[in-house]
Order: structure tokens, then sequence, then C-alpha cells
């Protein structure tokens, strides 16, 4: 293993996000730039997660639930409810607002939320590109299953299988659930990967890893995961950017004056509305938790 990195705890109060990346150690792998985990959690009657409009720029953003549903708008006019095992990919390009609260029947008997949110860096040359949103089916992704594993590909090509989800860099994104004692290879081929142990506990060549933690694993090394429980592990990455990324608040770009333009244009309303959201919006922080520039 090259390094682990350990998650900083944000307590949202109803639900806790454990948050990876970025960190001050490394600010991405492969085109992975933000890696949320987040509960596992159950929601009072009533509650749940309400983020008001927030805008993007340069990046895509990858939402997949292991528990829950979501209902994201977007400033496209998408109306769209994922459920477990789908995949959401919102890709803001140029610039998006959107959206994400617990649909109203998931209220009614207290709502559970568990999953990742991540944002991809888009490449040099497509940073801004057009926005665009896709849903991708849980038919409709490759489920792989051998010995007490079955692995769902969220993205890219793993294990003989490719997933439909668009990709604009080299990328790899798996969803894996293992029995104990389970054993899981994990090939050479792409520039970065990691892997993250969601629930439960696993090891790498012997070496146990830290549950929620972000464990970046050697380039061009084999591998073998094997359970030590039950567990629940998500294996991401792809290929490496040459070109720095900066993170700030919600906003990723390669040109620091692109983000000072964008925090610019939300303070000052030039971004676009999300359809049936009113008046909401979240403002700009002074200090984003969020960050790798200023």
């Amino acid at each position: 293993m090259l390094e682990t990195v350990t998650p900083v705890t944000h307590d949202l109060g109803d639900f806790k996000v454990r948050r990876t990346l970025p960190a001050k150690a490394r600010t991405m792998v492969g085109p992975f730039i933000f890696v949320d985990q987040m509960g596992p959690a159950q929601f009072d009657i009533g509650r749940g997660i309400d983020v008001r409009p927030h805008p993007h720029i340069n990046l895509a953003t990858v939402t997949y639930l292991f528990e829950g549903a979501i209902d994201h708008r977007d400033s496209l006019g998408t109306f769209a409810t994922i459920h477990p095992g789908a995949v959401n990919l919102m890709t803001a390009g140029q610039g998006i607002v959107h959206s994400e609260r617990t649909p109203p029947l998931e209220r009614l008997s207290g709502a559970r939320i568990s999953g990742m949110q991540t944002w991809l860096a888009l490449p040099d040359g497509q940073e801004e590109i057009a926005p665009a949103f896709e849903h991708v089916a849980p038919g409709d992704l490759p489920l792989v299953e051998n010995g007490g594993v079955s692995a769902r590909v969220i993205m890219g090509t793993l294990w003989g299988e490719s997933a439909p989800t668009t990709q604009y860099a080299e990328t790899i994104y798996a969803d894996v659930l293992m029995e104990a004692g389970a054993i899981l290879p994990i090939d050479a081929g792409a520039d970065e990967r990691a892997v993250v142990v969601a629930l439960g506990s696993a090891s790498l060549d012997g070496e146990l890893f830290e549950t929620h933690a972000l464990n970046v694993l050697r380039p061009g090394v084999a591998a073998t995961l094997r359970a030590e429980t039950a567990c629940r592990v998500i294996l991401l990455g792809g290929e490496a950017f040459a070109t720095p990324r900066h993170v700030w608040w919600n906003f990723v770009s390669s040109s620091r004056d692109r983000i000072n333009q964008a925090k610019d244009d939300w303070r000052n309303g030039r971004f676009p509305h999300v359809p049936g959201e009113g008046d909401e919006f979240i403002p700009i922080p002074d200090v984003p938790l969020t960050r790798s520039s200023d």
C-alpha cells in the first residue's frame, strides 16, 4: 500500500459524512477529487436530506447509494430519484446548479441513508463542456459474482465487465460486497487505485485496512483483498492527471481564475436556476470546508 488518508468527519446533525478527498496529503486518485461516505443513518419521521440549490463547475458528480433514496433536481430541468445500486452522473462542465432532497414518501416512515458521493475532475480540454445529466439503472450495471464476492461495476472496466456510465477520463469505480473470508483480486491496470472499506473489515495482502479510510495502492502492483468480516468495499481510481486541479467549495478547475469567476457569478446570481426550487439557494461561504486553494 502507498498511503492511507484518514477521513474527516462532518456531523450534519441528522447524519455524518466522512470525507477523504481532497486532503492535505493528497488531492486526487485518478480523476476522483472528492470522496464522501454518507451515513449509514436513520432519520426521524418527517426528516431527511435537504441540500438546497448550489453550483458546480468543471467536474462531474457521481451519486451511488447503498440505502435510501434522493430526489435530484438541476438547472437543466432534470428530475430524477436515485435508489440503491443506480448511478446519477451529473456533468457540471461550464456550470450547473442542483439540489438533493429525501423524497416525501421516504420521510413518512423514517428514511435511511447510506452511500457514496464523489466528484470527478474533468480532463484538460473538457472542463468547459456543456452540462449534462445521466441516470443508469441498477440492471444496466454489470454485476460480477464469484466465491462470496458480488461486485457492481459503476464506471469503467473491471474483471472483464464494462459499465455503460459515461467517463471523460479513464475511470474505475466499483461497489463490492464480500462474505467473510472471500478473496478479491485487484489488478494493476489503472494509473492510480484506492480502496475504501465502507462497512466491515478487510485486509490487503495481509495488511488490515482502517474502516472508512481511503487506502491508496502502489501503482503497477497487483494485490489481493480479503474480507476479514462480511464487508462492503469501494474500489476507485483511473487515469492520473498531469495538470493539477484546485478545489474551492463546490468548484473544481485547473484555473484559480476560473474558480474566482465562479465565486463572483454565484454571488451575483449569474448561474441558472433550478425549476421547482423557488428562490432557495445555499449562499457562498467565507471559508468553505472543502478547499485546496483560495
